[in-house]
C-alpha cells in the first residue's frame, strides 16, 4: 500500500465466507478499490464463526466521489442485511 492510500478494516462476526466474497467482488468492480479477505485466526474450528475474520480495504488516492458513493452503497446493502459493520481505522 503506498502512503496516499487509504486502508479501513472492516468486520460483521456474522458474515459467513462465501458473503465476505460476495461483497469482495462487488467492490472490486469500482476502480480505485482493492480488496483483501482477511482469514480467520482462531485456532479452532466453529460452526458458528465465519471463516473469514474481515475485510481490509484499500482506497486510491483518486478514487472519485461518484465511486465512493457506490463503495459506501454497497457496503450500507450489507450492512442492513447482515447486521453492522465493526470498523477499524
Amino acid at each position: 500500500m503506498s502512503n496516499s492510500q487509504k486502508e479501513e478494516k472492516l468486520k460483521n462476526p456474522s458474515l459467513p465466507l462465501a458473503v465476505y466474497r460476495e461483497i469482495a467482488a462487488h467492490l472490486r468492480q469500482l476502480d480505485g478499490v482493492e480488496v483483501d479477505i482477511i482469514p480467520q485466526s482462531s485456532q479452532t474450528f466453529s460452526y458458528f464463526q465465519s471463516q473469514a475474520e474481515g475485510l481490509i480495504l484499500h482506497y486510491s488516492p483518486d478514487l472519485t466521489p461518484e465511486e465512493q458513493q457506490r463503495c459506501q452503497e454497497i457496503l450500507n446493502y450489507y450492512e442492513q442485511r447482515h447486521g453492522q459493520w465493526e470498523r477499524e481505522d
